[in-house]
């Protein structure tokens, strides 16, 4: 296994951080809204042992300027630039996969195929799961909200072990630029798929975040390309949770050896 550094593409300030791991086929991980690359570590981690070359990449720093989807998704492939990665599988979870999505739309020359671990809907949250997930990110570090953490994490997870994770991974800084890039790009530019390019979604079947219907919806644009796998058990942070089950469907399509 190769060394894991934290890296850092600051390209005119932009101070986005990348964690570049592995030998292989390059799949590029972008995480959910207001999260740091670390809480996919565990998945990143099977992937590469399983002959992934895996970089994870997060979000560039405030600025001056209001930024859109197009200027995060330029930053992806910087970052590949950066590495000298011609092509990849681009994945994320929840709005990592809104930001693969307009990769895939902006530069499909690059991209191989699009990974969503969850899919970021175009509608407001149900009332209780924005409240958990506001929950969440508000609780200080060291005093959980057991309810908010179950309803992030789904049914038989321990809750303390998956807010340590969690917690330490929360990116308050990026939150709200996040919100506005979200804000000031025409949804059709992130929330449509790419022509021609292969699909694969995979979802908790108890996420209340993400919730599994919204992957059957997009799925039924591109039926033909898009695969859906649904995860028994797994809430919303099944990337974190179930890192296991997730790498075998990512592995299994892929068909890498």
């Amino acid at each position: 296994m190769s060394q894991i550094q934290r890296q850092v593409f600051d390209a005119e300030a932009r101070a986005i951080p990348f964690i570049d791991e592995g030998e292989g086929p390059a799949l590029v991980l972008i995480p959910a809204q207001g999260l740091d690359v670390a809480y996919l570590g565990g998945l990143a981690s099977i992937l590469e042992e399983e002959g992934f070359r895996i970089v994870r990449i997060g979000s560039r720093r405030p600025g001056p300027a209001a930024v859109s989807m197009h200027d995060l998704a330029q930053d992806v492939i910087d970052v590949l630039d950066h590495l000298g990665i011609a092509a990849a599988w681009i994945g994320g979870h929840a709005f990592g996969g809104a930001v693969a999505r307009t990769v895939a739309l902006d530069h499909p020359g690059r991209v191989s195929g699009v990974l969503l671990l969850g899919v970021e809907s175009t509608r407001p949250l149900q009332d209780d799961a924005a409240r958990a997930l506001q929950t969440a990110f508000a609780t200080p570090v060291e005093a959980p909200d057991a309810d908010a953490v179950r309803t992030l994490v789904g049914p038989g997870i321990d809750t303390a072990l998956a807010w340590d994770v969690f917690a330490r991974s929360r990116d308050l800084e990026v939150e709200d630029l996040q919100s506005g890039a979200l804000a000031s790009t025409p949804v059709a530019d992130w929330a449509t798929l790419a022509a021609s390019l292969p699909i694969l979604i995979i979802q908790g079947a108890d996420d209340a975040i993400t919730p599994p219907a919204n992957g059957d919806d997009l799925q039924a644009t591109a039926a033909d390309r898009t695969s859906v796998v649904r995860l028994p058990g797994a809430g919303h942070l099944f990337p974190m949770t179930h890192p296991g089950e997730t790498a075998f469907q990512i592995e299994d399509y892929l068909g890498w050896d």
